[in-house]
Order: structure tokens, then sequence, then C-alpha cells
């Protein structure tokens, strides 16, 4: 029974990462079953859970959606591990680590919700992050910060969180999100830091400072040992997005 079980909770998975895929690329079933031989009827069923499709007609729909076989398994094996283990999930590193990008799609390999703690918090105070520092100060935004991630523990058993970069120092804070979190550290270079927030539309933090190169590699410096204390490191300038999320999608819970 138990065999029977894992069976189908694999079809399902495999299904429901198919059906992504598929709406992804915004193929309906009928387009998806004229291009690869396998009828909507079973496309349909496949998606559902319900089909347990040859391994050659899995490789057809895999190619056609721009996947593999082997990866979509991977990606459901790893789905059914995070739901199993309630995968709790926090991404670290300063602005431009790519947390806000590498965020949404690991937590859907992962099959589980996506946050922004930031976001969190100002829905706590009804007001902008710029506000909140304005008006009340650094001191009730690291009390605020601290309650709204106690909270989510409570509330949430699985998701992926994407944290401020200044959290790590914050030690209570800090020390909560190890303990109920795997945290990991998206490590990048000076440059990639810099290159992904200009791209991102935002040259503030570059505007008419022409050290803001140097501070960027003295705060990365002064907070690599705090970030290092992160469960696993994945160094994005290396990997790329990408690469990034089908290493943690592949080691985090295996």
């Amino acid at each position: 029974m138990h065999y029977i079980a894992s069976t189908m909770s694999l079809l399902k998975a495999v299904g429901a990462i198919v059906r992504e895929l598929r709406e992804d690329s915004g193929m309906t079933r009928q387009m998806l079953s004229e291009q690869t031989g396998v009828s909507v009827r079973f496309l349909a069923q496949l998606e559902a859970g319900e089909g347990n499709i040859s391994l050659l007609r899995l490789a057809d729909v895999a190619g056609m959606l721009g996947s593999s076989a082997g990866e979509l398994v991977s990606d459901a094996e790893a789905r059914l591990r995070a739901r199993e283990r309630g995968a709790m999930v926090a991404l670290l590193g300063l602005r431009g680590a790519g947390k806000s990008t590498i965020g949404p799609r690991l937590a859907e390999k992962l099959g589980v919700p996506f946050f922004e703690l930031d976001a969190l918090v100002e829905t706590a105070a009804g007001m902008r992050l710029g506000q909140i520092f304005e008006v009340h100060g650094e001191a009730y935004y690291r009390r605020l910060e601290r309650e709204t991630l106690a909270r989510f523990v409570r509330e949430h058993p699985a998701a992926v969180l994407a944290t401020g970069g200044s959290i790590v120092t914050a030690r209570e804070t800090y020390r909560l999100l190890r303990r109920h979190f795997v945290t990991v550290w998206l490590r990048a270079r000076p440059e990639d830091h810099w290159n992904r927030v200009v791209e991102q539309g935002d040259a503030r933090p570059m505007a008419q400072n022409p050290h803001a190169m140097a501070e960027l590699r003295a705060l990365l410096a002064a907070r690599e040992p705090l970030y290092a204390q992160a469960h696993q490191v994945v160094d994005t300038s290396r990997t790329g997005i990408k690469g990034a999320v089908d290493q943690l999608a592949r080691e985090l819970f295996a």
C-alpha cells in the first residue's frame, strides 16, 4: 500500500509540473498533443496524476516543454520530499543576490508558496519600509521583523522565504531563522550585486556616489562571516539563476 501511495503521489507531482510547464509555454493541450502524438485525453489524465505514461512518451512531452524525463521525475521527487519534511527555506544575501528571482522559481519546483519577509513586515505595519524607518526608527523595524517572522513560522508549515539583506545582523531574529528554516546564502561577486540592481531599474544606491562600489565591497566583507553561518551556500555568480535553482532543488532535501 505504501508503494502504491508513493507511486500515485509521484505521478501527481509529475503531472502538476507538466501542467505548469505547458501553461508557462503558452501551449494548450491540443497544441502539445499535435506536437507529441500523445492524445489530449491522455495529457489531461497525465496532468491530473492519473496517467502512467511510458518513459519514451514522457521524454517526448518533456522535450517539447523544454525539459527532460529525468528532470521532470527529479523535480517531482524534490517536491514530495519537501512536502513530507515541511520544507522551510530562507534565502539570504544583499540586494542583488537573486532572492526575488530564485525564490519564486525554487518554490515552484518544491511545490510550496513563496513570500518576501519585508513585504510581510510592510503589511503588518501598514506602511512602506522607508516610512517605518522614518517614522518609528530601526529598533521598531527590528522588533516587527522578529515578530512577523515568528508568526510566519506558526502559520506556514512549508515555504520559501526571501529575507532582507540585513537580517543577519539581528542576532535573535537570525537565530530564529536558522532554527526553523534551511538557510541559504546566495553568494555573488560585488559586480554581480551591482549589475543586478541596475538591471532592476534602480540606480539610486550608486547615483552621485563615486565610492558606492567600495562601500558595497566593504559591506559584503563585513557581513560575510554572518552569511557564512547559513546551512548552505550557493555561488550565483558561478551557477547563474537557473543553475542555482536546480542545485537547490536537487540538494536541499536529498
